[in-house]
């Protein structure tokens, strides 16, 4: 999720943002509120429960996602049915120019890396890796940033994909959500493991309450005390 959440943030989730749910059906006991484009939520990993994701929410039930994978944007169309007839009430989504970003890719042997911050460690300016770009998505009037690996394509052919659908479109079914990260080149999310039912939220993401950051060059662990109380 860099550029929105670093490695070594601890984070804050309000738990009953949206549902209260029975631990032992899934089901919902209360609503408490709908899930909102643009939130950033910890879920449960369909396949693996046990495992927890941390993405941002791109679609709503009944939007169409189209994703092009050659300039890496994204389009939305509301209001869609499961016969893929939609109203044609498109959502704006805009983009800012890319630009350098802080973060840069370090490459280990045998296809192996890892992510630094060169703003935290400045000592890093001097090792060789890949610079990511950074752009401003904004869907309505959400703005946050995301990150670009350059040169990087996605694996196309490990989508998942909708019966009936285009590779790279989706529906959103009733009662799931389309889920991407900001890293968005280096992410796991609903373009390969499918929209992710209500019922596996977790909680929106509120606040980071500390922020810890290794330093690659000595091992060194520092405070990030300008990320402490950050509110999303």
């Amino acid at each position: 999720m860099m550029p929105t959440l670093l490695i070594g943030d601890y984070i804050l989730v309000k738990k009953f943002s949206y549902s209260l749910i029975n631990p032992i059906t899934g089901s919902t006991l209360y609503k408490i509120g709908s899930p909102k484009r643009g939130d950033v939520v910890v879920f449960k990993y369909p396949k693996n429960p046990k495992l927890y994701y941390v993405k941002r929410i791109i679609g709503l039930p009944g939007d169409k996602i189209k994703y092009d994978a050659n300039n890496k944007r994204i389009t939305i169309q509301s209001s869609c049915l499961v016969h893929h007839e939609c109203c044609l009430n498109n959502i704006l989504v805009t983009y800012s120019s890319s630009f350098p970003s802080n973060f840069v890719k370090m490459l280990y042997p045998f296809g192996k890396s890892y992510y630094v911050d060169f703003s935290y460690d400045a000592e890093i300016q001097n090792f060789s890796g890949i610079r990511l770009m950074q752009v401003n998505e904004c869907i309505g009037n959400i703005s946050y940033s995301i990150l670009m690996t350059p040169g990087r394509k996605d694996f196309c052919c490990m989508y998942y994909q909708q019966y009936g659908s285009l590779l790279s479109e989706w529906i959103v079914p009733p009662g799931e959500y389309f889920m991407m990260g900001d890293n968005r080149d280096n992410s796991e999310d609903s373009r390969y493991i499918g929209c992710i039912p209500e019922k596996n939220l977790v909680g929106k993401v509120v606040a980071v309450w500390m922020s810890y950051d290794r330093k690659q060059t000595n091992g060194f662990i520092g405070i990030r005390f300008d990320r402490i109380g950050r509110i999303y």
